[in-house]
């Protein structure tokens, strides 16, 4: 029979397998990334050209967007300001609109997947509160959708995004420039969506009153400036890395531990992966001839079967047009339920 490792002390092997899996199972890109390094790295034995492949500042800055994040959101900051717009609006469709450019407008700021773990708690409360259930998973899919398009916008909206601005040291106006059409465009087809497939019922929210800590409300959207400012370039990513971690020491030490630190690591390993792939002839030879052919479209297509994280920083090895790069990483994202990481925690968010 199964042994536990419960009180009795006992080794439970049925209990670590399962644990295992259910790891791997909610970490399945990281997973992924690391099994691709393992295996390059065979072909492309470790050695010092290893350190040229990461990119710090953008791992510094996404560490540091990711921490400050956290602790607003300990504090319920994001959920009372939702909160607030959403009891604004009196029937079914405007609050489902309100949920889901709540959604669009905040993965603009806080990035995609955050943006997502944030928001979607409120559409249930939502749905759940109102008797609305019926469109529960519509509007869990429009949020998904605001979430991966809205964050276009700006650099640290996807972390695809932060590795593309960084990388490329694309100016913050351009990258702005090359953003907005596709950026309208998806305003526009969100908006008709919920128009057409939400009608315009009743709509009563319960109370409930968050009332926010004052002093460290505001330490934190200081913290977020300071990440922002980071990001823009504006201070060396070193002052980042030592000021949030040793404040949040101090101010909320949960934030920390909160860091999707499987996301981190996704970007460490798919930076060797895709170091390692720019060093082998014949792969480098196949994807420069496709990517000269059709660089958005490539992209694109990659999104649906390794996600966009990886598609950038893969992709980037091997191409210069990061206009058309940038925008196949962003639109390719909202393909399959791989194409993007902020899909998969959606359908296991809905599941639950």
């Amino acid at each position: 029979g199964r042994r536990s490792f419960g009180h009795s002390g006992k080794f439970d092997l049925h209990d670590i397998i399962s644990h295992i899996g259910a790891f791997i199972g909610k970490n399945a890109v990281m997973v992924i990334a690391l099994a691709l390094a393992a295996v390059t790295s065979i072909i492309v034995p470790p050695d010092a050209e290893y350190l040229s492949y990461f990119d710090f500042k953008t791992l510094t800055c996404l560490f540091c967007v990711l921490a400050v994040v956290c602790a607003l959101k300990n504090i319920r900051f994001f959920y009372m300001l939702a909160q607030q717009i959403v009891r604004m609006f009196k029937h079914a469709r405007m609050c489902v609109l309100a949920l889901v450019y709540i959604t669009f407008i905040g993965s603009m700021l806080i990035a995609n997947d955050m943006a997502i773990l944030t928001f979607l708690p409120l559409g249930t409360y939502v749905m759940t509160s109102t008797g609305k259930g019926k469109y529960m998973a519509f509007t869990f899919i429009m949020q998904n959708i605001a979430a991966n398009l809205g964050g276009m916008l700006t650099p640290f909206g996807n972390p695809q995004n932060l590795y593309l601005y960084t990388k490329f040291q694309i100016p913050a106006v351009e990258f702005v420039g090359i953003m907005a059409a596709p950026f309208a465009l998806a305003i526009l087809l969100i908006t008709l969506c919920c128009i057409i497939f939400v009608k315009p019922e009743p709509f009563v929210l319960k109370d409930e009153k968050i009332s926010l800590p004052l002093v460290r409300s505001i330490a934190y959207l200081l913290l977020f400036i300071l990440a922002i400012a980071i990001v823009f370039r504006g201070i060396p990513y070193g002052v980042g890395l030592v000021v949030i971690p040793v404040a949040l020491l101090f101010l909320d030490r949960k934030a920390l531990k909160m860091v999707d630190y499987p996301l981190l690591l996704t970007f460490v390993f798919f930076f060797i992966f895709s170091g390692n792939m720019a060093r082998i002839d014949a792969v480098r030879s196949l994807f420069s001839y496709f990517l000269e052919k059709n660089t958005l479209l490539v992209s694109v297509l990659s999104c649906q079967v390794i996600s966009n994280v990886p598609t950038a920083i893969l992709l980037s090895q091997f191409t210069d047009n990061y206009k058309q790069l940038l925008l196949g990483v962003n639109i390719g994202g909202v393909g399959t339920l791989i194409a993007s990481l902020a899909s998969l925690i959606t359908f296991r968010e809905y599941s639950k």
